[in-house]
Formats: C-alpha cells, sequence, structure tokens
C-alpha cells in the first residue's frame, strides 16, 4: 500500500507539464558541443522555481546545468542525471523537427527520444518534489550535463568537481520496462592511411592513393577479431565500425586538389565491448589486424589516434563498461518502484540488448563510487538518429512517477559517508 508521502507525489506528477517542457527542450537545437543555449534554458527554469542553480562551464564557452533540491538534511542523496546533447539529424525527416507534435501516444522532434523525453521526467520528477510538499532528508540533485555522446564529457567534469550523489539513475531511452544494469565499453579512434600526392598528369610517377589504401583497411576495420570472453547475456559485442571517413591532401584533409591523388585518408571507428575487455587491448587487436594487412599490402602506412582530435566532435574520452552489482541498493529501490505502479515485472532487467551494447554516463559515475543504473522512456526503434524521432507518452509518464517514488525512497534513507560534494 501507498504512504500518504508516496500518494502525494504521485498526484502532484503533471503529464501536461512534462509534455510542454519536453516541447520546450525540444525547440532549442543542441547538437554536441552546442549545449549552451539549453543550458541557459534550464538554468533560467529552475532558478524561477526555487532550485539550487549551479552553471558548470565545462569547456571554454560550454555550459552545463545542475539544479538541486536540498534535502532537511540526515538523508542520502540521490541523482537523477541526463544528457542535453543531442545526435546528428538522419535525412528523410517528414516533418520539421524542431516543431515538436504530438500524434496519439508519440511525442515527435529532434532528439525526442535520445534523451530529451528522459530529460522531462527528470524535471517531471524534481517539480513533483516541490509542488507535492512532502520533504526529503537527502539532496535531489538533478544534472543535465553536456556531451554524453562525446564519451561523458559533462559528467566526467562533474564527477570530478562535484556535486555528486549517493546513487543515480540515468533514463537513457531503452523503455520504461527495461531496466538496465549492464552497458558497453565503447572507444572512438581515427586510422589515417598515409600516401603520397602526384598530380593528375604524373599519377605514374610514385603516387599512393590513400583512398584506395584505405578501400583495403576498410574490410579489415568492419571485420576485427578481438580477445574477449564471450557473454550469453550480451551476444552481439564486441563489434566495430567504421563510421565516417574523408581523405585529401594534407593533414587537415583539403579538399580543393581534387586533381592530385590524396596523401591523406581518415577513418573514424567506434568500438563497443565487453566488461573484462579494455581500451588498451582493444586498440592492441587493431594494430595487429593493420599489421597483418601491412605484410600484404605494399605502400600500406598508417596511424591511430585514440583519444580522437576534438575537430571531429566525436568521442574525446573512453567509456568503460558498465556492470552493476546485483545486490545494489538503487536497483531494489527502482524495482520495488516499478512494481507497485505496473504490478508486474520489468520486460528486461540487467544486460537488455541492444540497449546495452551502448555507452552512456553510468561509466563515468560508477567510477566515481556512485552506484547507478539506465531507466527512461522509449521511442523510435530504428536508431537513435532515425528520421522522424519520436518518444513514447506513457513511457515518460510511468518513469517519472518511477523516479520521484525512488527520489522519496531513497531520500528517506538514514545518511551514513556520501561522497563529499
Amino acid at each position: 500500500m501507498m504512504t500518504v508521502e508516496a500518494c502525494k507525489l504521485l498526484a502532484a506528477v503533471s503529464d501536461a507539464a512534462m509534455i510542454d517542457v519536453a516541447k520546450d527542450l525540444i525547440r532549442i537545437p543542441s547538437f554536441k558541443t552546442e549545449e549552451t543555449e539549453v543550458a541557459c534554458f534550464l538554468a533560467e527554469f529552475f532558478r524561477e522555481r526555487g532550485y539550487i542553480i549551479k552553471m558548470q562551464e565545462v569547456e571554454p564557452g560550454r555550459f552545463q546545468t545542475i539544479a538541486i533540491l536540498r534535502g532537511t538534511g540526515g538523508g542520502k542523496s540521490l541523482m537523477l542525471n541526463g544528457h542535453t546533447d543531442i545526435d546528428p539529424l538522419a535525412m528523410g525527416w517528414s516533418r520539421d523537427p524542431w516543431r515538436p507534435s504530438v500524434e496519439g501516444n508519440r511525442l515527435y522532434g529532434a532528439g525526442s527520444r535520445n534523451m530529451k523525453g528522459g530529460l522531462a521526467t527528470i524535471i517531471a520528477a524534481g517539480e513533483a518534489v516541490r509542488t507535492s510538499g512532502v520533504k526529503l532528508k537527502g539532496d535531489l540533485v538533478l544534472a543535465f550535463v553536456a556531451g554524453e555522446l562525446q564519451g561523458g564529457v559533462g559528467t566526467s567534469y562533474l564527477c570530478e568537481y562535484g556535486p555528486l550523489a549517493d546513487m543515480a539513475v540515468v533514463p537513457e531511452p531503452f523503455g520504461a520496462h527495461n531496466i538496465l544494469t549492464v552497458s558497453a565499453g565503447i572507444v572512438e579512434l581515427a586510422v589515417n592511411v598515409l600516401g603520397a600526392s602526384r598530380h593528375i598528369s604524373r599519377v605514374e610517377e610514385g603516387s599512393v592513393d590513400a583512398i584506395e589504401m584505405m578501400s583495403k583497411a576498410i574490410p579489415v576495420l568492419n571485420n576485427l577479431q578481438f580477445r574477449h570472453s564471450p557473454r550469453e547475456d550480451l551476444p552481439g559485442m564486441p563489434r566495430a565500425i567504421v563510421g565516417a571517413i574523408i581523405g585529401g591532401r594534407g593533414r587537415d584533409h583539403n579538399l580543393r586538389g581534387p586533381n592530385f591523388v590524396s596523401d591523406f585518408c581518415t577513418a573514424l571507428v567506434d568500438v563497443r565491448f565487453l566488461p573484462g575487455m579494455s581500451a588498451e587491448s582493444v586498440r592492441e587487436d587493431i594494430e595487429a589486424a593493420l599489421e597483418n594487412l601491412k605484410k600484404t599490402v605494399d605502400d600500406f602506412h598508417y596511424e591511430i589516434e585514440m583519444p580522437l582530435d576534438p575537430k571531429y566532435k566525436a568521442f574525446t574520452m573512453v567509456m568503460e563498461p558498465f556492470d552493476l552489482p546485483r545486490d545494489e541498493y538503487i536497483l531494489k529501490s527502482v524495482l520495488v518502484q516499478y512494481r507497485a505502479l505496473t504490478g508486474r515485472e520489468p520486460d528486461g532487467l540487467g544486460a537488455v540488448p541492444p540497449g546495452s551494447y551502448s555507452g552512456d554516463d553510468t561509466s563515468h559515475l560508477w567510477a566515481a563510487g556512485v552506484p547507478c543504473l539506465l531507466y527512461g522512456p522509449g521511442g523510435s526503434q530504428e536508431s537513435e538518429t532515425a528520421q522522424d524521432e519520436y518518444t513514447r507518452i506513457d513511457d515518460m509518464s510511468l518513469v517519472a512517477r518511477v523516479l520521484a517514488l525512488t527520489a522519496l525512497d531513497v531520500c528517506t534513507l538514514p545518511e551514513q559517508e556520501a561522497p563529499p560534494r
């Protein structure tokens, strides 16, 4: 049976207000490295409502927003952590991605699934606590971080400078009926192939086409064999893809000279790896594969850049694999709230492919000593950058209520040795 405080919290969750703020967030483009405008919007939103605000400059001119509801004291703290950066948009949208719209159970718009719908659930949970009159002993920390899509730039900053909390939930978009405690490790790297440039009129005079050489490397990179111990719950890992290539003249890939043979070609490679593997072992396996290619292809010369140069606006950090022990209290709490609201067990618990093939900020939080898990609203299924991206409204509604009840549970636990803030 629900307590009086729990009933007050649930009554204070406003689906209409949650959808409105999600729309406001969707209207603000916030591609990775371009999150400051949405950070300023959030800071003003929470300032008007009496939260303690911390604007953090994670890089020069690049900000993220932390909003805190202080507890009365003596209780554990909870962080709800979501990222404000969104993925590049795919071609083929049938609607304006910056004009959010509701059709049935779907809220459409750029970044709605990953993860402005999740951000709205964080806000709805915080607002339910604030407006209900329910008093928490511990702090509720709402972290709206930058650069998760670059490997966790914002949460890494948060882990170094604070504030942290005793436990955390990250509402990544894997569906309101899935609770994930396992995530892949991710490393992104550049493979540069070096050639020898000659004018088109002198191609025969010792030219080595870096683009042609890269065409020989791509099948190798797309079919890498990694040293690992297989896991039955993650059958599709490890895996790697070449996600982008660019070739031209010189190390800046100058494209103004297509009348010259390319002497520098770069492939950006994304690798998802299992617990028990490491970024260094991944690099060693890639080097071994390219060395084997070098033995069979004359004039094949390569370099590896890891981590990536920030100019690529891709992953500049490594996300190590995450695997939460099943006895952590945050898992127990979220499960209890989910069961109370739905009357059933979640569809997925623990490692839930393909969601667990993704990396996320749980990696950094766990490394900083914060037990955490993934629980957020789902939506469009094809990919995180699918055209006509949407999030499911009923998922948002359930997640917001689970998060509010989790805050009530965690933030009334007696405080012992909480991490410094």
